[in-house]
């Protein structure tokens, strides 16, 4: 018995209309389609999140009033941050693969 992947929560394109947001994801979906990068398919995915879950900044931010409001964010591997980084999952189901438990696909 498998696990059903769930198709309608993976986002295709972003739902807002910013256009530099557009922009972005029209690069960044050339670049993931012509290199091999994995880095550039993860911003690729991740500018499809919705705004407060939104992980990655491409680029400078402007001052223009078509742009979204962009929080202070602190960054993972800059000097003296303590800044933990983004993980999707924690905990001892998480770290446990398939195999090994039984609510993770199956156990032998």
């Amino acid at each position: 018995m498998g696990v059903d992947i769930r198709h309608n929560k993976d986002r295709k394109e972003p739902k807002g209309q910013d256009i530099y947001l557009r922009l972005l994801v029209k690069l960044y979906r050339f670049l993931a389609r012509r290199t091999n990068s994995t880095f550039n398919q993860v911003v690729l995915k991740r500018l499809f999140m919705s705004q407060n879950t939104t992980a990655v900044v491409v680029g400078t931010v402007t001052d223009d009033v078509r742009i979204l409001e962009v929080p202070k964010l602190k960054a993972p591997g800059t000097p003296h941050s303590h800044t933990k980084p983004y993980v999707c999952s924690k905990g001892r189901k998480f770290k446990r693969v398939r195999g090994r438990r039984a609510s993770r696909g199956y156990k032998n």
